[in-house]
């Protein structure tokens, strides 16, 4: 039996010193192959089930008509820390009746006939109790009951495995292979490691290597560390398996069995260290956490510096990579908090050629509070180090840990804000990275989330399931949307003529949705102060819109006369700017939680905005009332300008916003021109499917459709007939049609696309 992966997993590997701080920081191993195995919910009671808290003490059965109440342990570790469950079932139970109910109760799904129910007398359990548990009990600590004192003790029973003259056992590689994420083999009374590995190197395409270079590793994956160990290959697994189900039931369901190479790797620990000073060289970080932490210069060199203000540490001694990684968490540097992050080795070698992981950053702190769910929802679906909390260290150590591999994805959970800073990351480290442009996809989680609702991902996450997110990924199209550089150059005037002296040094920006300056910045200027005065409020995004309402009435007789404050050249051209208290920018076609400030009338003037034009729109308007009118729909705003390369003077300190994030510039110049390449970003496959349907319409000749006619079709011909004739040479855009007829069958893009084809 073959199970085959999923196509956004990939493997991670590490010598045994990362293996050893994984284990230490409570982390999955570094190297097991996603998806990860899921924590047991513990905390989820079934109907017959009642646990108590640990430490309490007894809690008191409930004494109900007809009913008895039985203390549960799953082996020895159970009974030796007196940690049991309590089962309730009726007295006139027959004995396959509660072994079931003792077996739910640990989540055991294996037939009942392979386990038995033994009393455990109340005399001996103590003297059990006492005894030391067999080796590779774990120590799971789990929300369990604990054996205390009280005037009614239930009965104490152990559920106990049947001794098996075979078993089939699952057999996981220590590498990623196409379409096998493991082997299954049965295993006798004589089967020994040895022989497993014999056996199963030829199943996994390694029949030609030499067998003596291979291991078998039992990895337990309790819910807050992982343990492995090597096995002798005189080992008997069938004893062995036997001993991990008596020591506990639950071990042995979190147990797996790895064929893994047998080599002799030095030890070393990659470190992330963030919240350093930026711009500085090797030698004065080296210097600088030497002078902060105390560094041993024998065991510790930097290997790579961001200019951003982080460093990875290459530490050759596990004691010195464990203190390192506790101080600075606990350390500052000039009033800055260190980050730390253990970094495990990605096994770009090993990954196949067509394999294209996926790269998650999540902003726990968007989306109201979903952004949590959603860290421990993907952890638990990829491998857990490709998943990266941007709260923890920013974008930078999930682009490090990717920089070698040839081909990967990013999906992007939070708001524009966050879509915008994981951005400008990849710009920064675009240099180091095999895959140097790799496709973005977006799960919006913010407050507007406008470049989300151009790409058809949504308005904002509604807690759909977080693996239906990524089939969306993996079917999404790749679309490119231009990026532009924002060159801020303050200046103030020096009294005396035109002469100016500079207040502080230049400043580069990115910008992918849109620029604002007035007062569309300066409504967002005050919800983000409001937003740092109390952020416990802004848990909702309904919440979060009724804010910007409310700080938009109180602007609603501003008058500020921005045209006067503010020189406008368009392509070295001087542009006269009607009465306006707002300038935008605008990139893509939504602005304001969706609004189209650009308008779809068309216009002479201008070319048709594209996202991929290289070309700016600039729109003004006139007040927050005309904002309200854009957002409601009503009207669009004043059409001033097209372009690809713009000079603003600010004559005053302005607000300005970027993508969302605002602040108030001081006077000087704003130079805003197209970056380097363009972002490919991923489109939802339902988007692809209506800009199919679209198509189809236009070339039925359907008169609602602006397109107007397009090649002969017979009006007459069945759905099948027409869909045929779509599927032409002459009509490339239709050609995936009934393979996207079949993904979205069931969904709203069919309900929506009323076409003949179907």
């Amino acid at each position: 039996m073959v199970w085959h992966p999923g196509p956004l997993a990939v493997l991670f590997g590490a010598g045994p010193g990362v293996y050893l701080w994984a284990a230490a920081l409570h982390g999955p191993a570094p190297w097991v192959c996603a998806p990860a195995v899921p924590k047991f919910q513990q905390d989820a009671l079934l109907p017959h089930c009642r646990d108590c808290s640990p430490g309490a003490g007894f809690l008191t059965a409930p004494h109900w008509p007809g009913k008895q109440t039985l203390e549960i342990f799953d082996g020895n570790d159970t009974v030796r820390r007196n940690r049991f469950r309590l089962v309730t079932v009726p007295r006139l139970a027959s004995s396959e009746e509660v072994l079931e109910a003792a077996l739910r109760v640990y989540y055991v799904s294996e037939d009942p006939g392979d386990f038995e129910l033994q009393e455990l007398p109340l005399p001996s359990l103590a003297a059990v109790a006492q005894t030391p548990g067999k080796a590779g009990s774990g120590g799971l600590a789990e929300e369990d009951s604990t054996r205390g004192s009280g005037s009614h003790e239930p009965e104490a029973w152990v559920i106990r495995a049947r001794p098996r003259a075979q078993e089939v056992l699952k057999i996981y590689p220590g590498w990623l292979k196409v379409g096998v994420a493991y082997v299954s083999i049965r295993v006798t009374s004589q089967s020994t490691v040895r022989t497993v590995v014999l056996e199963v190197l030829p199943l996994l395409g390694r029949q030609a290597e030499d067998p003596e270079n291979f291991q078998l590793m039992e990895v337990l994956m309790g819910s807050r560390q992982v343990q492995r160990m090597v096995l002798a290959d005189e080992e008997l697994l069938l004893e062995r398996l036997w001993d991990i189900r008596q020591t506990s039931l639950r071990q042995a369901s979190r147990t797996r069995f790895y064929v893994v190479e047998s080599r002799a790797v030095a030890p070393r620990v990659s470190l992330f260290v963030g919240g350093l000073p930026p711009g500085l060289s090797p030698r004065a970080y080296g210097d600088l956490l030497h002078e902060a932490m105390a560094t041993k210069a024998a065991v510790v060199s930097v290997s790579h510096v961001y200019s951003q203000g982080a460093v990875v540490l290459d530490v050759t001694c596990f004691a010195e990579a464990e203190r390192l990684y506790m101080l600075g968490r606990d350390t500052a540097v000039h009033g800055q908090p260190l980050t730390t992050l253990v970094l495990p080795d990605v096994l770009h070698t090993k990954l196949p050629p067509d394999c294209c992981p996926l790269l998650v950053f999540v902003n726990p702190k968007s989306g109201g509070l979903k952004g949590r769910d959603l860290l421990c929802s993907f952890r638990k679906l990829l491998n857990p180090h490709q998943v990266f909390d941007l709260t923890n260290g920013g974008p930078l150590p999930g682009f490090h840990l990717f920089a070698q591999v040839p081909c990967f994805r990013v999906l992007v959970c939070g708001g524009d804000g966050t879509v915008g800073w994981v951005l400008t990351a990849l710009e920064e480290t675009r240099h180091r990275l095999t895959c140097q442009e790799p496709s973005v996809a977006i799960l919006p989680l913010g407050t507007g989330n406008d470049l989300g609702r151009v790409l058809r991902w949504g308005a904002g996450y509604s807690g759909e399931d977080p693996l239906s997110m990524l089939v969306s990924v993996d079917e999404a199209d790749a679309v490119l949307v231009d990026r532009w550089t924002i060159l801020l150059d303050a200046h103030k005037a020096t009294g005396t003529g035109n002469n100016a002296v500079d207040t502080e040094p230049p400043k580069i920006v990115q910008m992918s949705n849109y620029c604002g300056i007035g007062i569309d910045a300066e409504l967002s200027l005050d919800f983000h102060q409001a937003r740092e005065e109390e952020p416990g409020k802004f848990t909702s995004r309904f919440h979060n819109k009724g804010v910007y309402v409310r700080v938009g009435l109180q602007k609603i007789s501003h008058s500020r006369g921005l045209h006067k404050e503010i020189r406008l050249q368009v392509e070295q051209r001087e542009v006269e700017l009607p009465s306006i208290e707002g300038l935008i920018f605008i990139n893509i076609p939504s602005w304001g939680s969706g609004a189209d400030l650009w308008g779809s009338d068309s216009d002479s003037r201008f070319e048709k905005p594209r996202m991929d034009d290289g070309l700016l729109e600039v729109v003004g308007v006139t007040g927050v009332v005309h904002m309200g009118q854009v957002q409601g729909g009503l009207r669009s705003g004043i059409r001033i300008a097209q372009g690809s390369y713009f000079r603003v003077t600010l004559l005053k300190a302005t607000p300005v916003q970027v993508d969302g994030e605002p602040w108030v510039q001081a006077p000087g110049h704003m130079i805003i021109s197209v970056a380097g390449p363009k972002v490919c970003w991923w489109l939802t496959a339902q988007a692809r499917w209506m800009e199919q349907v679209a198509t189809a319409k236009r070339w039925l000749g359907w008169p609602c459709c602006p397109g107007g006619p397009g090649p002969p079709v017979n009006r007459e011909a069945t759905g099948t007939d027409v869909g045929r004739q779509l599927f032409k040479p002459c009509a490339p855009q239709c050609r995936h049609l009934g393979l996207w007829k079949r993904a979205w069958g069931k969904g709203s893009a069919r309900r929506a696309a009323a076409s003949p084809c179907f």
